[in-house]
């Protein structure tokens, strides 16, 4: 042994075991207490002393030695003892490593588990949910089906008594004439019934209910429709106007008060010729000072005024010495003026005079007239100008026409004009009530806002689709070679439900937009309870071919006739999503048909992808009428319905030459004729289109060139060609350089542009033009169909003409980019002015992007005045559009908006300036709100309502509605208490501002009804609900709107249900729906015995295989489904599936919806084996009627796939689902519900077979479809039209409930 130091060697790396670094090891003196001196001087270093004792160093040995085998005893015990405790340590480990595995083993189950309950956790509470929503939605229909019923019933019970009084009176004359001997109508004679009276003064038999008839109320009409949601009885479905028991009576005084009410469209007067303010002015040299004081120094007033509200204002006038040339343009310049101005003083030449007997004497009540007469003591008037003043005079018998009499100077004879000429467009034309419109926040915008709730639209783009139409209808060739069509479209129309959509095809110039105007024309006169929306799209990059445009206006006119816009979405991408939904859930409310037409839909900017609702199943009470060019025709359209225009028939090309050739009295040779009739022959000549131009140059040559010139116009061979020489022969008809050099950049610019140009903004760009010649230009080219005047604008009446302008012109569009600089000037020169209107917004936005300057569009953008302007028109798409661009996101935009707007800010300083500047706050925040920023658009939405408070009052209605938009921020963010306090203050505003019949207080009340709806109160929101739809009513009737006086057409033929006769097919139908009312009411034993007269009187008067008496039966099986009285139901359902297998086709749909119904009950039954061929056979017939790749389709796999899961048949039952998605997903893209729905089933199923990777993939899938679903505003309850609702879950059948939830 030794000391410690002996147990390292110098050198060894050691560590310290108290957390110090290693190093080099050293001796470590440990002290030892020595026994002797011997013993210490022995272990000395160095060498060894001599002569020290041998017998000393032993006797240490040996005690060392001792010592060393203590120690060596003491480590032998310590080793065993370690290794025993290592080996029990060992056996511990593999004990723990055991236990922790079986512990792993049940964690892993225990997750499973966990998950397993987590997803049915998630399921039930969707379907609580789900079921919560149902109830609370049927609560609220039943309650308002209550409260109708009763208010029905106390005025049926009035009316009726009234009835019975004037029966008693008319039976006590008949006794009192009886008792005078007079020879009377015996009723007895008669085959009617006991309680009936005789003819009544109408001459049609009544049937006068009795007292206890009055416990079981008369038909409300169809003013409900049960369909697929709805559990049971079916409602009139075969019928396409659906008018319930009225569908026979005679309406034609009704029809004729209501055919031109029926369509919902602004408010445009009739004076406002294509949205120009035209001034005619009639002067003579002795007033033609007057004249030019004018036009210098008030008429950019009025052109100011106009502008600001969206119109276009201009000064017509035709030089005296002139005037003669210009007699055709002087007669459709009056025909087109907006007011007629005449100034006379003591003598008039015979231009002035023709203008007066045109203006004045034919037509005085066709516009407003002012007569400016200057008088002066020294000089009387002359004989000529005497006669006139009186023809006027005699004229004017309403006393309509505004006189000035003036002696003065001509300074203040043209003011006083002014004055005049002011009032009059305010209050007759603009309809303004003296309004001031000084400010950009007019009052006819606060209006056109108010009347459109929350949404913003462009009224220019509605009034371009209006004259679209008209001039459409007002074309000669829409007369001519359309019956054929007309009846076939009429016959596609009348198909039974569903349909898909039917397409129109045809060349281009074959006609589609005639023939679709006239059949609209038609069907309005005969069917004026259908709803026509339509749409005329223009040629390409134009504002009428951008898909959101057109689905918003579609989406606004629906919706205003049921006054529920503000639910309406700003979202680009969520207006297309949820179009079909609205069409769905309104179709449900509208009492007649709804057809939808849209023209050369094939224009719209990937249409196949914007609307893919097209190929979704459609409502049955509405049509879808679609036309395309047939070689533009997206393939998957062409599966659809198709009627196809065939060439013209050489008698319709003479028909249409003729009628040209008649309207200027010409008479064509018949050598001309048969040129003509050789020549349209092929492909390319005979198109409507083609012959129409051809007439128009053939008639705009004299006639000593006619044979040259027919000669060089059959050479050309198609439209296009045609075209190009058609622009020829107008410059050629023009006499000077500059007139033809100007008509060329007129041209070029309305194509370069993107919609066209106005009257005013060409004698902008060309000073030395004067209207006169203008106008002559314009009439020659729209007489060859070049050019129209639509909306105030200089637009291509077709497609062809812009292609030809831009062959001929324009190098095939390489030199469009001159002509679009050139505007981009002059409207940069307007916004340098502070002169914003709405086409400095809609043009210089969208030149810069076409000329891709990015920063000349940012800078543009960021004028706040553009960006306000496109947005509060409803263009949210395309500033969106403009922006993305850019290459900004939504922050850096709404950052750049905040730093404009607080320069902006420092420079508003009047009253005036505050105002505007909350006005531009509040565009702002309600934009940052469409983009989802509620965050953000707090802040300028609260500086609004400071600015306004403090600029205006506090009780001014601006400051209602910032807090109205205030409060739509809130209800985004779901702070529904904010949101509610918000409203109440705006409502209590607007009732002191304006009453409480205005329709700014309808639109508060229409919000808090939808914030009540979301927070399920349901009871105060259809309180409000009722009060906003008679103010709605009210103000609708002060319009001349159709709403109002539909309603009480309504109450009128419920009425007339009164007087049918017993034993009859409306009879029957109206027993019918009485069943059905009730049963809507669960008053199941009322509706049974409704139903059960229903049908004996069916089967007597229609025989019993009719299928109106398979409608009866379907009914009274599904009453009888209800009571749980499943053997009867069982019995009548097969004896409706029997009739209706006789009767219809194997492929019509009212089979396949009892076979769904026998199936359904089949299945409630547990008899699965036996619903499963019916489902079979409701597929094949859905495959028969609409193709294998329909979704309808699709929802009859899903149902048979759901039977076979029920049957534990999962290998049959997933090729079904597989299949069912593939056709979802192919047609309905694939982030549709269905989708998710279908994924579900599909996750469900691959979990039952114990594939749970799968299953977790599909069922992620499937929520993240669900999350990503926009829910509606009322909820998100499946429609009753949509195929889906028949598709079921499945956990298996549900149970049965007397009342659906």
């Amino acid at each position: 042994m030794g000391t410690a130091s002996s147990l390292v060697s110098p050198g060894e790396v050691i560590e310290d075991g108290y957390g110090g670094e290693g190093g080099e090891a050293c001796e470590i003196p440990v002290e030892v207490k020595p026994k002797a001196r011997l013993l210490r001087s022995s272990f000395r270093r160095g060498p060894r002393v001599i002569g020290a004792s041998f017998k000393s160093t032993g006797s240490v040995d040996l005690e060392y030695a001792a010592e060393y085998e203590r120690l060596r005893k003491e480590y032998e015990i310590f080793r065993v003892s370690k290794n025993n405790e290592i080996s029990s340590m060992q056996k511990k480990e593999a004990k723990l490593d055991e236990e922790n595995k079986r512990l792993r083993a049940e964690l892993q189950a225990l997750q499973k588990t966990y998950q397993k309950i987590l997803r049915e956790k998630e399921s039930a509470l969707e379907a609580k949910y789900q079921a919560m929503e149902r109830a609370s939605t049927f609560e609220h229909d039943r309650d308002k089906v209550k409260r109708q019923f009763k208010i029905f019933r106390e005025t049926k019970e009035k009316e009726i008594q009234d009835l019975l009084r004037a029966k008693r009176d008319l039976e006590s004359k008949l006794q009192q004439l009886q008792a005078q001997g007079i020879q009377v109508y015996d009723p007895n004679d008669s085959d009617s019934d006991d309680d009936q009276t005789t003819v009544t003064a109408a001459g049609t038999q009544c049937e006068y209910w009795t007292g206890g008839a009055l416990g079981s109320e008369p038909s409300m009409g169809s003013m409900m429709q049960l369909q697929q949601t709805f559990r049971g009885p079916e409602f009139a479905h075969s019928l396409i106007d659906v008018e319930g028991p009225f569908a026979n009576v005679s309406r034609d005084d009704w029809d004729a008060a209501v055919a031109t009410l029926l369509q919902v469209a602004p408010h445009v007067p009739q004076a406002l010729w294509s949205n120009t303010v035209r001034c005619y002015w009639i002067f003579t040299q002795e007033t033609k000072a007057e004249m030019d004081v004018f036009t210098e120094k008030h008429s950019a007033v009025l052109r100011r005024l106009c502008e600001a509200l969206g119109h276009f204002y201009l000064n017509v006038c035709f030089q005296e010495e002139t005037a003669d040339s210009y007699v055709v343009e002087r007669k459709q310049e009056i025909e087109r003026s907006s007011v007629c101005v005449l100034l006379l003083k003591s003598t008039v030449s015979s231009s002035v005079v023709e203008d007066c007997e045109e203006a004045f004497v034919k037509n005085p009540e066709g516009h407003p007239l002012v007569l400016y007469l200057r008088t002066e003591d020294d000089q009387g008037l002359t004989g000529a100008t005497r006669q006139i003043l009186e023809r006027i005079n005699a004229a004017d018998k309403a006393g309509k026409i505004k006189v000035v009499d003036h002696g003065g100077s001509a300074e203040d004879g043209a003011a006083l004009i002014f004055t005049q000429l002011e009032k009059m467009i305010k209050q007759e034309l603009l309809g303004l009530e003296g309004a001031d419109v000084d400010s950009k926040d007019s009052g006819l915008e606060e209006g056109r806002e108010e009347d459109s709730g929350d949404v913003l639209w462009d009224l220019h783009d509605e009034q371009e689709q209006i004259e679209a139409y008209q001039q459409a209808c007002s074309s000669t060739a829409a007369q001519l070679g359309f019956q054929r069509y007309i009846d076939r479209l009429n016959d596609m129309i009348a198909a039974p439900p569903p349909t898909p959509p039917l397409l129109v095809s045809g060349g281009p110039g074959s006609g589609k937009s005639l023939l679709l105007s006239k059949w609209m024309e038609l069907q309005q006169k005969q069917s004026p309870n259908t709803l026509f929306l339509y749409h005329f799209v223009g040629r390409p990059l134009s504002s009428s071919s951008e898909p959101v445009l057109i689905i918003k206006r579609l989406t606004v006119k629906l919706l205003q006739h049921f006054w529920s816009i503000s639910g309406l979405s700003m979202e680009p991408s969520k207006i297309l999503e949820e179009f079909p939904r609205w069409l769905e859930r309104l179709s449900a409310r509208h009492q007649g048909n709804i057809i939808i037409i849209i023209d050369s839909i094939d224009q719209i900017q990937q249409a196949e992808r914007h609307m893919k609702w097209l190929i979704d199943p459609l409502p049955v009470n509405v049509r879808v009428v679609v036309s395309v060019n047939v070689e533009t025709c997206p393939q998957a359209w062409r599966l659809w319905p198709t009627l196809h225009l065939d060439p013209l028939s050489p008698r319709e090309v003479r028909s249409i030459v003729n009628a040209e050739c008649q309207s200027i009295d010409l008479k064509l040779s018949r050598d001309h004729e048969k040129k003509l009739e050789r020549h349209c022959r092929s492909a390319t000549t005979c198109n409507a289109l083609y012959v129409t131009l051809l007439s128009r140059m053939i008639i705009s040559r004299p006639c000593w060139s006619q044979e040259k010139s027919m000669e060089q116009f059959l050479q050309c061979m198609d439209t296009m060609s045609l075209y190009r020489l058609a622009l020829k022969v107008a410059l050629s008809s023009l006499s000077k350089d500059r007139e033809r050099h100007i008509m060329r950049e007129i041209l070029c610019l309305a194509c370069a542009s993107h919609n066209g140009v106005s009257e005013s903004e060409v004698l902008d760009l060309f000073p030395d033009l004067d209207l006169p010649a203008l106008s002559s230009m314009l009439l020659r080219l729209s007489r060859l169909c070049v050019v129209t005047l639509r909306c105030g604008l200089i637009r291509f009446l077709h497609l062809q003409a812009w292609e030809a302008v831009r062959l001929e012109f324009l190098g095939g569009g390489s030199n469009t980019a001159t002509y679009r600089e050139k505007l981009v000037h002059y409207f940069s020169q307007q916004l340098s002015q502070d002169c914003v209107t709405w086409r400095v917004a809609d043009e210089l936005p969208w030149l810069l992007q076409q000329q891709e300057d990015r920063s000349k569009l940012q800078l543009s953008l960021l004028n706040l005045f553009v960006s306000q302007n496109l947005y509060k028109r409803g263009h949210f798409s395309e500033l969106l559009a403009y922006w993305q661009y850019v290459g900004k996101d939504k922050s850096s935009m709404a950052s750049e908006y905040f730093d404009s707007l607080k320069h902006y800010e420092k420079s508003c300083e009047s009253e005036d300036g505050m105002t505007r500047l909350a006005n531009l706050y509040e565009t702002l925040g309600r934009f940052l709100k469409d983009l989802g920023l509620p965050s953000q658009a707090v802040a300028p939405l609260q500086r609004s309502l400071e600015i306004r408070e403090t600029a205006l009052d506090p009780d001014h209605p601006s400051v209602a509605r910032s807090l109205h938009q205030l409060a739509g921020v809130y209800v985004q963010w779901k702070k529904y208490g904010n949101a509610e306090q918000l409203y109440k203050q705006a409502l209590e505003i607007s009732e002191n501002a304006y009453g409480g019949e205005h329709a700014s207080v309808a639109r508060e009340l229409e919000s808090l009804t939808v914030l009540y709806q979301k927070q399920n109160k349901y009871e105060q929101a259809e309180r409000l609900r009722k009060r906003s739809v008679k103010i709605r009513q009210k103000t609708a009737r002060q319009k001349g709107h159709m709403y109002g006086f539909t309603l009480l057409r309504r109450r009128a033929l419920q009425l007339e249900e009164l007087t049918l006769g017993t034993d009859s097919a409306d009879c029957a139908r109206t027993l019918n729906e009485l069943g059905v009312l009730y049963y809507l009411q669960n008053n199941l034993d009322a509706a049974k015995v409704f139903l059960s007269r229903s049908l004996e009187m069916r089967q007597r008067v229609l025989g019993p295989d009719h299928p109106d008496c398979a409608q009866s039966l379907n009914n009274l099986a599904a009453l009888h489904t209800e009571r749980r009285e499943y053997e009867t139901a069982e019995d009548m359902y097969e004896r409706a599936l029997d009739i209706r297998k006789r009767a219809l086709s194997p492929d019509h749909p009212s089979l396949a919806y009892t076979l769904k119904h026998l199936a359904m009950l089949y299945k409630r039954r547990g008899r699965l084996e036996k619903a499963v061929p019916l489902y079979e056979l409701s597929l094949d017939i859905r495959e028969k009627s609409f193709g294998p790749k329909h979704p309808s389709v699709a929802t009859a796999l899903v149902n048979l796939a759901v039977i076979y899961c029920q049957m534990k048949k999962h290998s049959e039952a997933l090729p079904l689902y597989e299949r069912a998605l593939r056709v979802y997903e192919d047609s309905l893209g694939r982030s549709h519900p269905r989708v998710g729905e279908t994924l579900k089933n599909l996750a469900v199923l691959s979990y039952e077979r114990g594939d749970f990777e799968k299953a977790a993939e599909l069922y992620k899938r499937a929520m993240e479809i669900k999350e990503a679903e926009p829910s509606l505003v009322c909820g998100n309850a499946p429609s009753r039209h949509s195929s889906s609702g028949d598709t079921f879950s499945l956990r298996g059948p549900a149970p049965v409930s007397h009342v659906q939830r």
